[in-house]
């Protein structure tokens, strides 16, 4: 904070990284954004922020000024935390997505975590979310094909019904086309690779 303090304003601007010591975090707002908060989490969208010898109140502190809402001065952030001892337990709860290490970390991190690393590899994260995505889009992409084969198929029989017209197609042969044609494609789609901007939303 001195050295801050001697700087000239050009030379904080061209500041892009910043590092806080945890015991400092106690003389902020705890509820709300200040001037030391917004300075500090400024720095997130530069470079990087890191925090120091944070102990488990101070931690919760971070996730929670994260994810004050925008109309409240906050960022208003999806955040994730990891951990892996009981000190974080309380981080990683109060966060969109908690990480807990599934070797190393404790009985409490992991089942307060919603995601646990079963090899305690951070690289899993990136795959894990990945994958979801894939299974997420090839979900999305199976319904939309079923809905608009299935809707064609039902209205015959909601004309039917309220204005008594004559049924083009019989139960069993809408079975067969069901069977015979919408089967294969649905399933399909479900083994779609990943798109390009998969990562990129």
């Amino acid at each position: 904070e001195r050295v801050l303090n001697s700087l000239k304003t050009e030379e904080k601007d061209s500041i892009s990284a910043m590092a806080v010591e945890g015991s400092r975090i106690s003389k902020w707002n705890p509820k709300a954004m200040d001037s030391n908060w917004t300075k500090a989490l400024g720095y997130c969208w530069k470079e990087g922020l890191v925090y120091e010898r944070t102990s488990q109140t101070k931690k919760l502190l971070i996730v929670q000024h994260f994810k004050i809402k925008e109309s409240e001065g906050g960022p208003e952030k999806i955040v994730a935390v990891t951990g892996d001892g009981a000190n974080d337990a309380q981080a990683v709860t109060a966060a969109d997505i908690g990480i807990c290490m599934g070797i190393a970390g404790t009985e409490v991190t992991r089942d307060a975590a919603d995601m646990v690393l079963m090899n305690d590899n951070f690289a899993s994260i990136v795959d894990g979310v990945l994958e979801g995505r894939l299974i997420f889009d090839n979900l999305k992409k199976s319904i939309a094909y079923t809905l608009s084969s299935n809707i064609p198929e039902i209205t015959p029989f909601i004309l039917y019904i309220i204005l008594r017209m004559p049924l083009p197609l019989t139960t069993v042969l809408i079975l067969c086309v069901d069977l015979g044609t919408d089967m294969v494609p649905a399933i399909s789609l479900a083994y779609e690779t990943k798109e390009k901007d998969i990562m990129m939303r």
